[in-house]
């Protein structure tokens, strides 16, 4: 797609629409890679090029969350060799971003069981958390080591325990009480989920927060994956009616 058209996408989003919240399934590097006879390695550090574009295009339209599903508890099950390798991948990108999240007020965020990451992982994980958190142009959640299952079983131990100590009264739990339990308690619920590489599953992610999510698989795989897409996915976004289970009122009167 050429410039002038990526323009004119831009200038078509209607900003009072924007969802406040986009997460993103990035799946396809090692189809990419694969296609090319490449390591699947190469397919992950060139989807590292997407994730710093699509970061960028954000932060610059104005979104206020950006959540992207970088590790699942599921990938534990990968090759050592292939884990090690996307560790070391984040390491770099953790290293190489910072600077740019502190230019372009990013505040970054971490889900899951930070605790399994590897201790390199987790050290610059907490260096550019505590550097970017009064940052405020946009928080970037990434999901690391995260399942949606394992995050709900979490959230019912802590209202179970609190139960049990007499701090909650099992009666007067309501689906705001799971959320506020729940990893992303202070982030709100995706407007928009974009999946890349075309596989129609949700793979164990935000499993409660998405109950109303709008969803957009596309064809494309991950590393090419490009902002004129991204662009477009959310002018679709804003073409449709979000009516949370009710009806349109028009069809009402």
């Amino acid at each position: 797609m050429n410039s002038k058209k990526s323009s004119s996408i831009h200038t078509d989003l209607d900003i009072a629409k924007l969802p406040s919240h986009i997460a993103i399934i990035m799946d396809g590097n090692g189809r990419w890679a694969k296609k090319r006879l490449l390591n699947r390695f190469k397919g992950h550090e060139k989807g590292v090029n997407t994730v710093r574009t699509i970061v960028r295009a954000s932060r610059k339209i104005g979104i206020s969350h950006l959540t992207l599903y970088a590790f699942s508890t599921e990938n534990w099950q990968r090759p050592k060799n292939e884990i090690s390798a996307l560790m070391t991948i984040l390491v770099k990108y953790l290293k190489s971003e910072k600077k740019d999240m502190m230019d372009n007020n990013i505040r970054l965020n971490a889900i899951g069981q930070i605790n399994r990451l590897h201790e390199d992982v987790r050290q610059e994980l907490n260096k550019v958390i505590v550097l970017t958190e009064k940052n405020s142009g946009m928080q970037l959640n990434l999901a690391l080591s995260y399942g949606g299952r394992w995050e709900i079983v979490q959230m019912v131990r802590r209202i179970a325990l609190k139960v049990k100590d007499g701090q909650m009264d099992a009666d007067l739990i309501t689906p705001e009480t799971v959320s506020q339990h729940l990893c992303t308690n202070s982030i709100p619920d995706p407007d928009l989920l974009i999946r890349t590489s075309g596989e129609m599953r949700i793979s164990n992610f935000l499993l409660w927060q998405i109950a109303y999510t709008e969803i957009y698989v596309t064809d494309t795989l991950w590393p090419d994956f490009t902002k004129d897409e991204f662009l477009s996915i959310i002018k679709n976004y804003q073409q449709r009616e979000r009516r949370f289970g009710g009806l349109d009122p028009k069809l009402c009167t």
